[in-house]
């Protein structure tokens, strides 16, 4: 098909519809003409941004059947494209509702009222009445709709052009009788009583008295209003007996100068009386009663009720695209028809609330079912030659508009259940052999009857405004989003578009929302999020090549970029981590608690990285590799560990440790901290490259500043379905690392599992200590860090833990400067600016309880702190005498005298079971291996008989960095 007939006539057809014939005329009366042309211009200009947008989409490449649908999703993704793809198929369905109900009301109140089953038993429950006479034929009318649908869709597409014919000859009908409107106004008069108008249903004559036989007797007027045939006015209305009856022309005609008079708005309340501005009456209040025999207002106006009524005779700019599979040349048939198609429907629309402005007297204008002129369709009154033309034309152009609908929806649905995003709907995606949708059509006739139950088109209008609003709004997103990140397949033909357009086109969209119901466009948003969520949460396995993958790539470079600028302060300091993996011969994970462990850790925050070294030749071991991958990366969904992984392969396992610590991560995304699994069964393994391996790991991790955490006894560790009730998670500190043992508790408790564990935190001193005073100023450091734990301190000989001295005699100096500062005046603390925190240890934190020292001065990183001369100078002096002082106490060491070291050991292991021996996981400072190699067996020794007898112990080591502060 061409453009004429394959965009441009079906677009026609789908914009021109019930609103044009039924409501246009009502809304000019009430907004006025100028607020009318501003409801029409920002209607139209939402479609046209719109159409503009969905060329440069629909010109970008082939678009198969499903139309709107496609472009939105193969643009922004399965879960965009479904929202929106649902919520255009909602509005296409509750459009077919509208249509049906138009086409009842032409039919009931304009061709046989006598047609109708429910009749008013009283003068108030008119509306009432209608609406169920409505609601009966409505749901008629749609059954009988979709048999015609389902027993043919070609005799749907044969009638189309006939329909499309009755609408061309119904519009033409409207023009010529405004131009004959000028040398001839037709008769329609209109009876006011004062500036009143009455309703033309219940009387013949507009008058008080007639004359009968040379004799004055009361109208049929007098009658109502006096309820008496006698000319007596006791029970008269007052108004009646005080006001004139008069009548004034209908149909002024286009010369009269009734355009000036129709320029403003006169918006009503609901039942208020339709009066003539102007017109002489005497403003006294008549009987209640009586009301119906006025003109009254069915529902309260305003401009936002009118938007969200019109804006529905300005959709069906799709219908092009959604024919994109029949048309010759759809790149630019597309384009050039619904352009065209858009800008012929808005001039008539332009003209028309100009015509009907100059043409129409204003009563009649707001009288919505033409009850002054004889229950007349107003347009109607307005045409040439006859009335007739218009109503049997728009009867028949809304029932060809309501089977397009009933025709569209269902393979819309079809073409969204055949993706298969949406799970439950699969069942919509079959049809008949020849491929028609049979159950789409049954659930698309459902929902339209929800539409028909409302039974008013009025409260319809709105909910398929919002529905298609919502759908121009991403079309124009899509484009917006797809010219901004310039994806390099991003070419369409159609080169007049611009993402500044595309955004004005989606405000104009969100704008129009709100403006029409603000309560329709949550509720529209609402549905549009969970179909949105829905589908993210099934986890719709589509790769489209869509935007929204572009706009996370660009997102994500912008924010590595930014993430560069500079380490992260301790405030924004947490765990990233690379966990080092095992995997056996069979290529399977060996500990897969390492990685419950990583994932109740981080709680699905921050970077985790999974890492496994594989022993060969790259060229030769790539597949396994590849299979090893995709092993970790099942486990780690399993573990529900959200992160990535990195399998190397390198010749030794050490050297691929190495290049791990070294290389994984990208940018600012770096990890700090590395979790090791213990080498079990190094003592009796006769290979001692496990545990080689494992010491050579802590010294990478040391020496490439990263924090170091080795859980022992792993497959102790609770899976993440386990919950502990009750229970402690005690830390040892031994020595100040930074605050990581601090911090790793404090995480852990935020994960389920953890959540009701109590902790607590025992820390070691000398016996000339003052405990009393160190246990008061360490609750008050962990109050003003917002960490809740019950401190305890163990009094111990210096004898007992002199494997440690060096590292014992650090960490007092650390923890009594830090603990002093807890006592320092406000003042004093501002002025030493934290020191607690950010200051780094004398010898460098990094090699902290490490024997790996440089033989040179340290050099001090850069720390966020005030210095003054007399301070630079000050620190100097201690950091000589204080490194002179280490210097001595390196000597002693535990491979120098492994009998002192192992009592370190037993002594220390001694007092940790006795006190953390029910505790649900022991946190301990990790001392740094020897400096010599030769003492590695003695140290993996050391630790050993360190942890002995504990069922779960986490060895930490720091990264030689502050990573918790007591400051906000």
């Amino acid at each position: 098909m061409g453009t004429l007939m394959g965009v441009y006539l079906p677009c026609m057809q789908n914009i021109f519809g019930v609103i044009l014939f039924l409501r246009l005329t009502w809304m000019v009366g009430m907004a006025g003409v100028l607020q009318s042309f501003l409801i029409v211009l920002l209607c139209c200009c939402c479609t046209m941004l719109t159409t503009i947008s969905m060329s440069a989409i629909a010109t970008n490449g082939v678009v198969p059947a499903g139309g709107s649908y496609f472009m939105i999703s193969r643009s922004l993704g399965p879960e965009f494209g479904g929202a929106v793809g649902l919520c255009f198929y909602l509005g296409t369905t509750f459009a077919g509702a509208m249509y049906i109900l138009g086409a009842i009301e032409i039919l009931l109140t304009y061709i046989v009222p006598q047609a109708a089953i429910f009749h008013p038993s009283g003068a108030h429950d008119a509306s009432s009445a209608m609406l169920n006479n409505m609601r009966v034929y409505g749901t008629l009318f749609l059954i009988l709709m979709a048999v015609v649908v389902f027993v043919g869709v070609k005799y749907v597409n044969k009638f189309a052009s006939l329909f499309l014919a009755c609408v061309v000859i119904s519009i033409l009908s409207i023009y010529a009788g405004a131009i004959k409107s000028i040398f001839d106004p037709p008769e329609f008069p209109i009876c006011m009583l004062g500036n009143r108008t009455l309703s033309r249903e219940y009387f013949d004559v507009c008058a008080k008295t007639v004359v009968k036989d040379n004799i004055t007797v009361a109208s049929k007027l007098w009658e109502l209003f006096c309820h008496t045939t006698n000319l007596t006015t006791e029970n008269c209305d007052e108004y009646f007996l005080m006001n004139n009856v008069s009548e004034i022309a209908g149909i002024p005609g286009a010369a009269s100068g009734i355009l000036k008079d129709n320029l403003w708005s006169n918006y009503l309340e609901k039942g208020e009386i339709l009066e003539k501005a102007h017109h002489p009456s005497v403003d006294v209040a008549g009987q209640k009663n009586n009301l119906h025999l006025y003109v009254l207002s069915d529902i309260a106006t305003s401009f936002m009720v009118l938007v969200g009524i019109f804006f529905p005779s300005v959709t069906g700019i799709m219908a092009g695209s959604n024919r994109s599979g029949d048309l010759k040349d759809a790149q630019k048939s597309i384009p050039v028809g619904t352009i065209l198609a858009i800008v012929t429907t808005s001039l008539v629309y332009f003209s028309c609330v100009l015509l009907f402005g100059a043409c129409i007297e204003g009563v009649v204008l707001r009288d919505k079912f033409g009850d002054a002129v004889n229950k007349n369709l107003v347009v109607g009154t307005l045409s040439w030659p006859s009335p007739w033309v218009i109503v049997i034309g728009s009867f028949f152009s809304t029932c060809g508009a309501g089977l397009q609908s009933l025709t569209g929806a269902p393979r819309l649905l079809q073409a969204i259940a055949k993706d298969n995003i949406i799970p439950f709907l699969w069942i919509f995606g079959h049809g008949k052999a020849n491929g028609e949708p049979t159950w789409a059509l049954l659930l698309t006739a459902l929902i339209a009857e929800l539409g028909i139950l409302i039974a008013s088109l009025d409260m319809v209008a709105p909910i398929l405004s919002m529905f298609f609003l919502m759908c121009y709004l991403f079309v124009n997103l899509a484009c917006a989003v797809q010219t901004l990140l310039r994806t390099p397949n991003w070419r369409p033909r159609f080169k007049y578009y611009h993402w500044a357009l595309s955004f004005l086109g989606m405000s104009i969209c969100l704008a129009l929302m709100f403006i029409s119901s603000w309560y329709y466009a949550l509720v529209a948003m609402l549905i549009a999020g969970m179909i949105y969520k829905y589908i993210e949460y099934q986890g719709a396995e589509k790769e489209w090549g869509d935007g929204i993958r572009g706009l996370s790539l660009s997102a994500a470079r912008y924010a590595l970029l930014r993430l560069e600028e500079g380490p992260p302060h301790t405030k924004n300091w947490r765990p990233q981590l690379l966990v080092l993996l095992k995997l056996d011969e069979d290529l399977h994970v060996k500990y897969p608690r390492l990685l419950t462990f990583a994932s109740q850790l981080k709680a699905g925050k921050g970077l985790t990285i999974i890492g496994s070294v594989i022993q060969g030749n790259f060229l030769e071991t790539y597949g396994e590799a590849q299979a090893a991958e995709q092993t970790i990366k099942n486990m780690m969904d399993i573990e529900k560990v959200k992160g990535f992984c990195q399998v190397v392969v390198a010749n030794k396992v050490r050297e691929g440790i190495a290049h791990l610590i070294q290389s994984c991560g990208l940018g600012g995304m770096k990890h700090n901290t590395v979790v090791l699994g213990w080498p079990y069964g190094w003592r009796q393994s006769e290979d001692p490259r496990s545990w080689k391996t494992f010491i050579g790991t802590v010294r990478c991790t040391t020496a490439a500043h990263l924090a170091l955490l080795v859980p022992k006894n792993v497959s102790f560790y609770p899976s993440n379905h386990e919950r502990y009730n009750e229970g402690n998670i005690d830390v040892w500190w031994i020595v100040h690392d930074g605050g990581m043992l601090m911090l790793l508790p404090f995480l852990l408790k935020q994960h389920k599992v953890w959540r009701k564990c109590k902790m607590r935190i025992f820390t070691v001193a000398q016996m000339d200590d003052n405990s009393i005073q160190m246990k008061k100023d360490l609750a008050t450091f962990l109050y003003q860090l917002r960490i809740e734990a019950e401190v305890e301190v163990v009094e111990m000989h210096n004898s007992d833990i002199s494997a440690y001295t060096y590292e014992r005699t650090l960490m007092m100096e650390q923890r009594s400067q830090m603990l002093r500062q807890m006592r320092l005046t406000k003042t004093e603390r501002e002025r030493e600016a934290q020191l607690v925190k950010d200051r780094h240890s004398v010898a460098r934190l990094e090699s902290l309880y490490s024997d790996e020292e440089d033989e040179g001065d340290p050099v001090p990183e850069n720390i966020q702190m005030t210095w003054t001369k007399e301070k630079c100078d000050a620190e100097k002096r201690n950091r000589g005498s204080a490194v002179g002082s280490f210097r001595d106490l390196i000597s002693i060491k535990p491979n120098q005298s492994n009998v002192r070291r192992m009592h370190t050991a037993v002594k220390l292991n001694e007092v940790i079971v006795n006190r953390s021996h029910d505790a649900r996981l022991v946190l301990l400072n990790m001392p740094g291996p020897p400096k010599n190699t030769d003492g590695d067996e003695n140290y993996m020794e050391f630790l050993e008989v360190l942890t002995e007898g504990l069922e779960r112990v986490l060895l930490v080591r720091g990264g030689g960095r502050e990573v918790i502060t007591i400051y906000s």
